[in-house]
């Protein structure tokens, strides 16, 4: 939960929940569309389960569509963005403490409080329709109660209540941004460090992950082209990557495509590509054909790569700890040159020296995704770090070994914290001697990338996830 300062008391005004009428109350309404986004954030809640996996299912299991479909979207996704900002509004209109507020009317809370504060939804729209919703669930004292807290919600807009709760603006003026756009101050301040730059760009940044955005497909080297991609599903090449493709996020499920079910296409961040293609770019000396993915799962970056290597009569390893993630691999890689392996990339068993170039899509605290993944923000905590960066320097001392002398090695990690991005390279280049390359001549075209030597990506500056990549080469025996 977001921290609420305490430089205001709530207004008197609101000590007490707003009078009732009298007569007899009308039965509970169904909302499909609300009831989808309710019982996703309650899976979010209760199992730690990702919302942009839980709700898609839900969708189809209930046959929603179009307005009711794009409506439960927004709700699920704008509710788990911002449930910081609202949990302190809920607060301030609340006479009890949140966590001793029954979780499913919690849910319900924050979705009726996004409606009130983040859509054009009538107030009375909102109220009534979460008030409903309570009361199938729990009964009527629990809808009584949403629905006097709703309505203190309703008195002001959003721009007044962040006035009203906000850190000041002077004497704080990351955590008032953090807030502001419904982040956690330490993620704020972490943006802070990787950006080095002035407010104004981080008010962007920060903004950027409340955006909707754009669905991103990679097409199939050797299979079809992004011009025909796009051609196929309606949507525009990517601005980058020679095999993007974006879709508008309002487009549907892109599960539906052809090009999907027929293996032409994947789901795959333009950032996320153009990190597996830097690593493809860089000259080498020597033979060229044996390539190795060291954290393959879920298979995006491995089924290009392998795409790529086939091309030149090369061959893929991939490496993955999870047995389930794995199979996803192989299921994304159907058809190519490439051999799975279930184990631990720091230990594999593989040879050392035994590969031209390696990926190390090392798993990280995925600060560069929160725009694709709503609820990340408020589930992450910094001490995560400390185990996650030992995990990378691990990963990457591993390639180092697995590279032979005058190899490639790529790391990279879905997120802008210095600390899991140059403060691992730097770590590692220093232990092993690496050669650290500017690994900007190989993101050709895009623009803005810094001062090097790494690449750190961001959806405000191009479109992409925040992700950073560092090519590596072992120096010559």
């Amino acid at each position: 939960m977001m921290h609420q300062p305490n430089r205001r008391q709530a207004r008197s005004d609101r000590s007490g929940p707003p009078r009732r009428r009298s007569g007899p109350r009308r039965p509970p309404e169904t909302d499909p569309a609300r009831k989808a986004a309710l019982d996703t954030l309650t899976a979010v809640r209760e199992r730690d389960a990702y919302a942009n996996l839980v709700l898609p299912g839900l969708l189809r299991d209930r046959r929603l569509h179009g307005r009711d479909a794009g409506l439960a979207t927004e709700l699920t996704y704008g509710a788990c963005r911002a449930q910081g900002l609202l949990d302190a509004v809920l607060q301030a209109c609340s006479d009890r403490p949140l966590s001793e507020v029954d979780g499913v009317a919690l849910d319900a809370l924050r979705l009726g409080a996004y409606q009130l504060l983040r859509t054009r939804i009538p107030a009375h729209a909102a109220v009534a329709s979460t008030v409903d919703l309570v009361r199938l669930e729990l009964g009527t004292g629990a809808g009584g109660f949403v629905n006097a807290v709703l309505r203190r919600v309703a008195q002001q807009d959003e721009e007044a209540w962040v006035t009203e709760l906000a850190p000041d603006e002077d004497t704080d003026p990351v955590g008032h941004l953090a807030f502001t756009h419904a982040h956690p101050k330490w993620i704020a301040q972490a943006f802070t460090e990787a950006l080095a730059t002035d407010k104004a760009e981080l008010a962007d940044a920060l903004a950027a992950d409340d955006a909707r955005p754009a669905v991103h497909l990679a097409a199939r080297p050797g299979e079809v082209s992004a011009e025909e991609l796009a051609a196929i599903t309606g949507g525009e090449e990517a601005p980058y990557s020679p095999y993007g493709v974006h879709l508008d996020p309002g487009s549907g499920d892109p599960g539906d495509l052809d090009a999907l079910r027929e293996g032409l296409a994947a789901v795959q961040d333009e950032g996320s590509q153009l990190c597996a293609l830097a690593l493809t770019r860089v000259p080498l000396d020597g033979p060229d054909e044996t390539w190795l993915d060291l954290c393959a799962g879920p298979g995006g970056k491995a089924a290009l790569l392998a795409s790529l290597v086939s091309m030149q009569g090369g061959v893929l390893d991939a490496v993955e700890k999870a047995p389930h993630r794995a199979d996803l691999v192989r299921k994304a890689t159907t058809g190519l040159p490439i051999t799975v392996h279930v184990g631990d990339g720091r230990d594999s068993g593989l040879p050392a020296g035994g590969y031209d170039r390696v990926l190390v899509d090392a798993p990280c605290t995925g600060l560069g995704a929160l725009r694709r993944r709503p609820e990340a923000r408020w589930r992450r905590r910094p001490e995560d770090l400390t185990e996650l960066t030992k995990l990378q320097r691990e990963l990457l001392t591993a390639a180092m070994s697995l590279v032979r002398p005058g190899g490639i090695v790529a790391y990279v990690v879905c997120s802008p914290h210095v600390r899991e991005t140059v403060s691992v390279v730097t770590e590692i280049a220093r232990r092993t001697g690496a050669e650290t390359l500017d690994t900007r001549e190989f993101f050709p075209g895009v623009p803005n990338l810094g001062a090097g030597p790494s690449v750190q990506l961001w959806p405000h500056r191009h479109g992409t996830d925040a992700m950073f990549c560092a090519l590596l080469r072992r120096p010559a025996e």
